[in-house]
């Protein structure tokens, strides 16, 4: 059973190559309370008429935002036994906009055991895409896990 439906993954569960899936369509809520949580006003994401004259054409959720989102996944998979989130990279390919349900498909690409900790270091790879191709953002994250 994968922690979305309730239960979390433990270090030594996991394997090169396990994968898990998460989807969540965007909603001007989302651009708002986004805003809000991060205090970015830019008119990119919360002036309608501003975004119309730009290459995106309408608001676009903050990419800190679009992170987060595809990072809850991993929150959720390792709930209740990871102990760090250590780092990410990402690199947005193109834009998110309320409608856009992303979808993120996290991969497991090495562990690292650390038996002094108890556990180790999962590192994952994921992309992310709307409801209709290119995929977006590549993204990359540490993240550990305890052994039982």
């Amino acid at each position: 059973m994968n922690a979305l439906q309730g239960s979390g993954a433990w270090f030594d569960d996991v394997r090169v190559g396990d994968s898990f899936t998460s989807a969540v369509t965007i909603t001007e809520t989302h651009i708002v309370l986004g805003a809000g949580l991060i205090g970015d006003f830019n008119p990119h994401h919360m002036n309608a008429e501003f975004a119309k004259t730009t290459r995106f054409g309408t608001p676009i959720l903050h990419g800190m935002i679009t992170s987060s989102i595809m990072g809850a996944a991993v929150g959720m998979y390792f709930h209740g036994t990871a102990v760090a989130y250590l780092e990410h990279h990402a690199r947005f390919l193109a834009p998110v906009r309320a409608g856009d349900t992303v979808t993120t498909t996290w991969t497991v690409t090495e562990t690292i055991p650390k038996p002094r900790h108890g556990g180790g270091i999962v590192v994952l790879a994921a992309t992310a895409s709307n409801q209709a191709p290119p995929r977006w953002p590549d993204y990359r994250r540490c993240r550990p896990a305890e052994s039982r």
